[in-house]
């Protein structure tokens, strides 16, 4: 066999020139409706994102007025999920931690404790349709 001829047939393969792989089946495309769910709730959490405290509003559109919000008070299971991972990855990397350990040393247990204690310093925001966006801490959230 000379180093021309493709040895695994016409199927796709190394090439001879830098041994790029060559696939002849297309790349599958991602399915964007399998980011909500049915009523067309955000069930991946791309429309709210965490902002460290004292940020300011760069990234675009306005922020709305505490006294205006219309989104509500409740923290979603997204939302907890993300803060809890966030912080938990923070407590992990040395980052000062806001309550009593009582010598605890799981960051993710650290963080819950955190978290029923009001006490996580970080800011979530959630973008309206409109490009506008609201800004809620923690601490303002009713956590279940």
């Amino acid at each position: 066999m000379s180093d021309d001829e493709d040895p695994i047939g016409s199927g796709g393969g190394f090439d001879n020139e830098g041994g790029v792989f060559e696939d002849d089946q297309p790349e599958a495309a991602e399915d964007d409706e399998l980011q909500s769910d049915d009523e067309g709730l955000d069930v991946t959490g791309e429309h709210t994102s965490i902002v460290g405290v004292g940020e300011g509003s760069e990234g675009g559109g306005r922020s709305v007025a505490a006294a205006e919000r219309i989104t509500t008070r409740y923290l979603t299971k997204y939302e907890k999920a993300r803060v809890l991972g966030t912080r938990a990855l923070q407590i992990s990397m040395n980052a000062p931690v806001m309550v009593d350990l009582d010598g605890e040393t799981d960051p993710l247990k650290i963080a819950e404790k955190e978290l029923r204690e009001r006490k996580i310093p970080i800011i979530i925001r959630r973008y309206m349709p409109d490009g506008s966006h609201e800004d809620w801490a923690v601490d303002e959230l009713i956590v279940d």
